[in-house]
């Protein structure tokens, strides 16, 4: 079955491998122009093309596949069984999707319908969801509503970030893929379609997005944490300059009688981190990051800073 994969970055990367791996026929690749990055603006390749190269396949690099007749041409010379995208990052126009004698199937990093768009993982994680998924469906005009091939379930842990959730969903996507694959190819497939009453978006995310409101319960400031730590990660000001929140744990969830402002530094714990009062409870904060400066363990930053108790780190 001749395949042409569409994505982008390192979990997309991780998907192409298995299917090379697998000695599955991928007849091309497609992903994003390169990109500068960094400080320094260095162009640099997407982790799907640096695997494509290393396995010398055709790739394409288009800026755009809409009204893009020279890139349609050339997905219908490769006469392709199926396309399989994996966060290409770029929306497929209806004229490309009946291209493929299969069609395209999707792998989304969420339970369909629960969680379309852009940003599905911070968004199970941003709720307080205690369980997410992966979905593989078959590409539809409309965003993310095509019948459903196949799902996977993953548990959502207490101390899970969208870094390792990532991992864990996309570890399920790849043997999920190459069952999928083998169904398709025997005639064994089944597509079921989306029940629309339980539609829910995960709205695209904005640098505001990762503001620390310190009046929110201490719960659901650390779900902030955990979901934005790649970006655009959470964030508070510590003496007018810019503070990430990478790491925290939940100190307690009852309510305080000890009359803190929330984002009031309570305790100073060497050994541990920073307490902080929110809206409801306290959130030890274990790792962070100050502007200019590296991410580092919140007990080691308070070495090296003249951090007090009684002081508060704005909203």
């Amino acid at each position: 079955m001749k395949i042409v994969f569409f994505g982008t970055p390192e979990p997309a990367a991780e998907v192409l491998k298995t299917l090379i791996e697998a000695k599955r026929e991928v007849v091309a690749v497609v992903t994003q122009p390169d990109r500068p990055k960094g400080r320094g603006q260095k162009v640099v390749f997407s982790p799907v093309k640096e695997i494509a190269l290393k396995a010398a396949l055709p790739l394409e690099q288009p800026e755009s596949v809409k009204n893009n007749l020279l890139f349609r041409s050339f997905l219908e010379s490769l006469q392709p069984d199926l396309a399989v995208v994996v966060a290409y990052g770029k929306l497929l126009p209806k004229e490309l999707l009946d291209i493929p004698k299969y069609g395209f199937i999707n792998i989304h990093a969420s339970l369909l319908p629960k969680y379309r768009g852009a940003a599905p993982i911070q968004w199970a994680l941003l709720k307080g969801e205690k369980e997410s998924g992966v979905t593989i469906f078959k590409l539809a005009a409309a965003l993310d509503a095509g019948p459903i091939l196949a799902q996977k379930p993953v548990k959502i842990e207490d101390d899970d970030n969208y870094e390792t959730l990532s991992k864990k969903i996309f570890s399920a996507a790849c043997p999920l893929l190459l069952k999928a694959l083998h169904d398709i190819e025997t005639g064994k497939a089944k597509y079921v379609p989306q029940n629309e009453a339980e539609v829910t978006y995960a709205a695209t995310l904005t640098k505001e997005s990762g503001e620390i409101d310190w009046r929110k319960p201490a719960g659901e400031i650390n779900d902030r944490i955990r979901a934005l730590v790649t970006w655009p990660t959470a964030h508070t000001f510590y003496h007018s300059k810019h503070l990430k929140i990478l790491k925290a744990r939940i100190n307690s969830l009852d309510l305080d009688t000890r009359e803190k402002q929330p984002g009031e530094i309570i305790e100073i714990i060497k050994n541990e981190g920073i307490l902080v009062a929110t809206g409801h409870g306290d959130l030890l904060v274990l790792e962070l990051q100050l502007e200019g400066g590296k991410r580092m363990k919140a007990k080691d930053f308070i070495i090296g800073h003249d951090v007090k108790t009684g002081e508060t780190l704005p909203s």
